[in-house]
């Protein structure tokens, strides 16, 4: 029987960094980096689609026990935590048993990690040096997506970068 778990971003980008899957972090959880001062519920990466690192990211999946998110059934839903599913979706929303992970492989406004990883900012989060995507690259996400807490961060966001100037 599996249960609904605490979100625990540490074991989450501890176990990615582990399995050394290339990823960016991006939403709020990134965002939160930068002074973006809205908690979050989960996280939310921008993973490399290289089959290598679809690999590397099943096996931390799997080791997080990873299952398809849904309303419906806060648990989670069983599914084939493997390479070759992963890759046949642009996003997966999974529950773990360190909590909510949401897998965006091309968040909107942006080309995906080819794009956002090579101006994304490298930080120390956890004790791992980790891809977090840039402030500005975030924002231009959130306006993309336009959904109403997007928007709402957006405003946030814009003045976090003024403020920065």
């Amino acid at each position: 029987m599996f249960e609904v778990h605490a979100f625990n971003p540490e074991r989450q980008l501890r176990t990615l960094a582990a399995h050394r899957v290339r990823f960016v972090l991006i939403g709020a959880l990134g965002a939160s980096l930068y002074g973006f001062p809205r908690m979050t519920a989960d996280a939310d990466i921008t993973p490399a689609r290289d089959d290598e690192n679809l690999e590397r990211l099943a096996s931390a999946l799997q080791e997080l026990r990873a299952r398809v998110f849904t309303e419906s059934v806060p648990e989670g839903l069983a599914f084939d935590c493997s390479a070759k599913t992963l890759a046949r979706a642009p996003l997966w929303n999974l529950t773990t048993d360190a909590g909510r992970i949401d897998l965006v492989f091309e968040p909107a406004g942006t080309g995906g990690y080819n794009e956002l990883a090579p101006n994304a900012v490298h930080r120390q989060v956890y004790g791992n040096e980790l891809l977090v995507a840039r402030l500005e690259d975030i924002l231009l996400s959130k306006e993309a997506a336009d959904r109403p807490q997007d928007r709402h961060d957006a405003i946030v966001i814009r003045e976090l970068l003024r403020r920065r100037g």
